[in-house]
């Protein structure tokens, strides 16, 4: 007969799982928070490109007496500039003598675009956004 171990070292089957379904616990939640996290982040990016061309267009008109749709002209690298993070493209849509109209659309799909799939500002400081509407104020 061998003789029994008192001191055994190592961790038990039971002992794993309960680690394994604690992490699972802490991945759920994590989770959904980080998708939010990262979707609030990239309306950001696409609402400070708007409000800068918002920006630029009152200076391009005070040089030019009219608003431009060249987004080189309003100092973005590309005619349309699509976002650092490659969610959004963003383009004047419209513009002439007395308005404008910029736009932000997102690229990537998924839940986010049933969200907020485009932003708009115009030469009258209106901001809209779609579909849902509140995207502008939109924290969470």
């Amino acid at each position: 007969m061998m003789p029994l171990r008192r001191n055994m070292r190592g961790i038990t089957l039971i002992e794993l799982m309960m680690v394994v379904v604690i992490i699972s616990i802490l991945a759920a939640i994590a989770f959904p928070n980080y998708q939010e996290f990262s979707a609030r982040a990239k309306r950001n990016e696409a609402k400070a490109a708007l409000l800068q061309i918002a920006t630029n267009q009152e200076r391009f008109y005070l040089n030019n007496n009219t608003f431009t749709l060249d987004m080189t002209a309003l100092g973005f690298s590309a005619d349309p500039f699509t976002t650092d993070t490659g969610s959004y493209v963003i383009d004047v849509t419209s513009a002439d003598a007395t308005n404008y109209s910029a736009t932000a659309t997102y690229l990537l799909g998924g839940s986010e675009a049933a969200k907020c799939l485009t932003f708009t500002v115009d030469g009258r400081g209106a901001k809209t956004s779609g579909p849902e509407g509140d995207c502008w104020e939109r924290t969470r």
